[in-house]
């Protein structure tokens, strides 16, 4: 059985981040994923700058990397109504293609290992982890769970949220637009949905909404949807209208899941994606996924390194901390998904902003964090 101190499983911005803080502190790290690199994922692909001095600090420059600068917000209702305003910290746009592959050469620069294939275990016993995958077993003193959104791993670890039938899917394509602003992040809304727009490195803009599947499943593909449905908002009508898709045709994923999430489950500890999902307000959830990568190696760390091993220790820090940055963060953005999908509340809310820039930019406070030193 091959050992290693930390098994990760899933290399997208939680798992690939854990894994280079880890192996950068001298750590045996071994990673599952299922894809090779680079590919695309769906996603919003605007970082909060919010984690830009912790990824420096790991030795990964976006904007060398050709992250575009974004400055500015602005947020419609399903009818069109509008209002703008500058972000606190900003953001940089940046594609999931270019991002992860980025994260994966610096990991594999500095030893990590890494095991292109599905885990379909994990189990737990004698204070150590058995992983199995790739048809062998691999032993770990922690396991450290980024696998995303939803896996069918979950009903393996008994997940209550796996086994139910979730409303929510999501697709994402590219465009080419030159009329689209490099510095702006828009959501706009529309009937049972929402999306993001934001410019990536390659001057591509990233379109990638959330839609409720029963109003979703009334068309016959995402063509239609967007036509019938997307483009009811006019900004959206008129990004689409003027816009050239460059993927061959949109990324879709299914069986999203907003439930909550717990932090650490059978002493796995979860991070990204897989310990809780925030619902989207300039695509805030990459930072979110860095920033829990941060508290789960910086906890890993302190277990490895004190020679104590106190499991029961590493799993309180870890649950307290994760609940300090993200429990509210989570609790506003579902409260605030009730607000986008109700147009009468968006009206109220967006007429009220527009008197009052500090009400949208006490909503953007509530869902983006601090800068991390």
């Amino acid at each position: 059985m091959k050992k290693k101190d930390v098994i990760i499983v899933g290399g997208g911005l939680a798992g690939l981040t854990a894994a280079i803080a880890l192996s950068g502190s001298g750590h045996k790290i071994l990673l599952f994923e299922i894809n090779t690199y680079p590919h695309h994922k769906v996603c919003g692909e605007y970082v909060s700058n919010e984690v830009i001095p912790y990824l420096e600090r790991l030795g990964i420059d976006l904007k060398a990397a050709g992250g575009v600068s974004i400055t500015d917000f602005e947020i419609s209702t399903a009818k069109g109504n509008i209002i703008a305003t500058r972000l606190p910290l900003g953001g940089t746009g940046i594609s999931r293609f270019l991002l992860d592959h980025l994260l994966f050469q610096k990991a594999k620069s500095q030893g990590v290992q890494f095991v292109f294939s599905k885990v379909t275990d994990i189990s737990f016993a004698n204070n150590r982890f058995t992983v199995t995958g790739n048809g062998l077993e691999y032993e770990a003193k922690v396991v450290l769970g980024a696998y995303g959104k939803r896996s069918t791993l979950d009903k393996t670890l008994k997940r209550p949220f796996s086994f139910k039938k979730q409303d929510w899917l999501a697709v994402k394509a590219h465009y080419r637009n030159d009329e689209f602003s490099d510095s702006l992040v828009a959501l706009h809304n529309f009937e049972g949905g929402y999306g993001g727009l934001s410019k990536t490195e390659t001057g591509a803009v990233n379109f990638c909404y959330l839609a409720n599947y029963s109003n979703f499943k009334k068309y016959t593909d995402i063509d239609g949807f967007n036509r019938e449905v997307v483009s009811k908002n006019p900004y959206l009508r008129d990004f689409l209208e003027r816009s050239e898709l460059i993927f061959d045709k949109p990324l879709a994923i299914a069986q999203i899941a907003f439930d909550k999430k717990e932090p650490v489950l059978n002493h796995i500890l979860m991070c990204g994606d897989t310990a809780g999902l925030i619902h989207p307000l300039c695509g805030n959830g990459m930072a979110m996924a860095i920033h829990s990568a941060k508290l789960a190696s910086e906890a890993v760390h302190a277990f490895l390194s004190d020679g104590k091993n106190d499991r029961d220790r590493l799993e309180k820090e870890y649950a307290k901390n994760w609940n300090a940055a993200f429990k509210n963060r989570l609790w506003f953005g579902r409260r605030l998904q009730g607000v986008l999908l109700d147009d009468r509340w968006m009206n109220a809310g967006l007429g009220m902003a527009g008197r009052s820039k500090n009400i949208l930019n006490y909503v953007i406070s509530k869902t983006h964090g601090k800068a991390i030193e």
